[in-house]
């Protein structure tokens, strides 16, 4: 992890680098009722769903790029 530092002269909106990697994985995120919300009661299950939901999201995405992939067939 990095932080993003803003160079002194810019002032204004400035576009951080890679800043919408991060705010597509929390829209993703937002595909999945039970993690919209705080409903457990303990971190260890949340950060199993959360884990679960990434592996779906990544499977999806898999299978999407597989299907049009040329060279797989």
């Amino acid at each position: 992890m990095e932080v993003a530092k803003l160079p002194e002269a810019m002032r204004g909106f400035v576009l951080l680098p890679r800043r919408w990697v991060v705010e597509r994985s929390f829209a993703w995120m937002t595909h999945f009722r039970r993690l919209a919300r705080d409903y457990e009661r303990l971190p260890e299950t949340l950060v199993g769903l959360h884990l679960l939901a990434f592996a779906v999201i990544m499977l999806h995405h898999f299978i999407l790029l597989m299907s049009h992939c040329a060279f797989c067939s």
